[in-house]
């Protein structure tokens, strides 16, 4: 475990570019995403993993990035929900977000999209999801607003959802 007070030299590779950061042994994903790198489209929400709000892919899987440090992250996959627009336009899940008006306010909108991400990859790799599935996968995002229909409808949009 990095120490809490000195710090340190990390390379993150954030939505396949290359930054380097000096960061604490405390100091969050979350935090190098936002404070350091002003890469603001993964949100701070209860900073500790309850709400899903600043959901991310490390290695491809979806992580919370608040409670991730950052000195452990060096040279590991990270991606945020900025990373998937494809040439300025939306990219698959996003644009499932927009056409189901899964978006409401918002805020929890770019962690609910990384974790469908992540189940639109398993899916394109072969793996079936039933509704419940796909409930289970998006619990850990909270949505204040109630959009969790429409979020489950972008969710099946974007993968193959098997019968039960």
């Amino acid at each position: 475990m990095p120490s809490p007070t000195r710090v340190t030299s990390v390379r993150l590779r954030i939505d396949g570019e290359h930054h380097d950061v000096h960061v604490t042994g405390t100091e969050t994903l979350n935090d190098a995403l936002r404070q350091h790198l002003d890469l603001t489209a993964t949100k701070v929400g209860c900073e500790m993993g309850n709400c899903g709000a600043c959901t991310v892919l490390l290695d491809g899987d979806p992580v919370y990035s608040c409670l991730v440090l950052a000195a452990e992250c060096g040279e590991r996959s990270v991606e945020t929900a900025a990373g998937l627009v494809d040439g300025g336009e939306p990219g698959t899940v996003q644009q499932a977000f927009v056409d189901c008006d899964a978006l409401q306010c918002g805020f929890c909108t770019p962690g609910q999209v990384m974790s469908v991400e992540s189940l639109r990859r398993r899916a394109a790799a072969g793996v079936s999801f039933d509704d419940d599935d796909l409930r289970h996968a998006l619990a850990g995002n909270l949505c204040r607003c109630g959009a969790y229909r429409n979020i489950l409808e972008a969710a099946r949009s974007v993968v193959e959802v098997s019968v039960s």
